[in-house]
């Protein structure tokens, strides 16, 4: 069933989606690790692809920037197209010293300041979590690659220019290791739909250093992200 924001017929889409915020990050996953692809959507520049990882269909797709894109595209996939999991691959900028740019990080819990959850008309806060079988195997690929990761809370924020300079550094008081904009929604919906949903994220850049990725260690770092959500799709 075609929606506003996905073209794609029914049974183009996988069981699973990895989702890249950049949509052309999505065309070079799709063109580089995937084999016998098809373009389902470009409405809007969001593309998305299906294509075959070592014999297993999977989808990717962009999500856009922001808590409302992702909370958008992942209802739809989850609601209108079947999907049963989403793996967001993004970017994160570290909060807590112990997070180095280039590190992995497997979002278990996600705190915001987005009142996305309101719509749901809860009598509390709710505690955004990861799917727990997707973070184990996420943890298990990484152990065999020896690859730097952590696992704990991400923070998703509205802002990313935020008005009083260092707010984003008191996140890190209560354990939270990187800030990022899209995971709340993507977990929230998730919850509603009764389906599963990771976040996998590297480290671009930190709040303790001025370091940043060069573009041959982003390739390098991203390809170990992208590999890792591919092993378990």
């Amino acid at each position: 069933m075609k929606t506003f924001h996905n073209e794609a017929e029914p049974g183009q889409i996988a069981k699973t989606v990895l989702m890249p915020g950049d949509p052309l990050r999505a065309k070079y996953i799709a063109e580089t690790y995937l084999d016998d692809v098809i373009c389902y959507n470009q409405v809007r520049g969001m593309n998305g692809y299906t294509g075959y990882y070592q014999g297993k269909k999977v989808s990717v797709q962009g999500s856009g920037m922001g808590i409302p894109s992702m909370g958008i595209y992942s209802y739809e996939l989850f609601y209108h197209y079947g999907v049963e999991e989403i793996i967001r691959i993004g970017t994160a900028g570290a909060v807590h010293e112990l997070v180095a740019v280039g590190d992995l990080i497997f979002a278990m819990g996600c705190c915001t300041n987005s009142n996305f959850a309101a719509q749901y008309h809860l009598p509390g806060s709710f505690a955004a979590v990861a799917d727990y079988s997707l973070l184990e195997k996420a943890v298990g690929f990484a152990r065999k690659k020896n690859l730097p990761f952590h696992v704990g809370n991400v923070f998703s924020s509205d802002v990313f220019y935020e008005d009083l300079n260092g707010e984003k550094g008191t996140w890190a008081k209560m354990g939270v290791l990187v800030q990022e904009m899209e995971t709340f929604s993507l977990y929230c919906t998730a919850a509603r739909a009764g389906k599963r949903a990771l976040s996998i994220l590297t480290a671009g850049s930190s709040l303790h250093s001025s370091a940043a990725l060069t573009n041959e260690e982003r390739e390098k770092n991203l390809d170990a992200m992208i590999r890792c959500a591919l092993a378990f799709a």
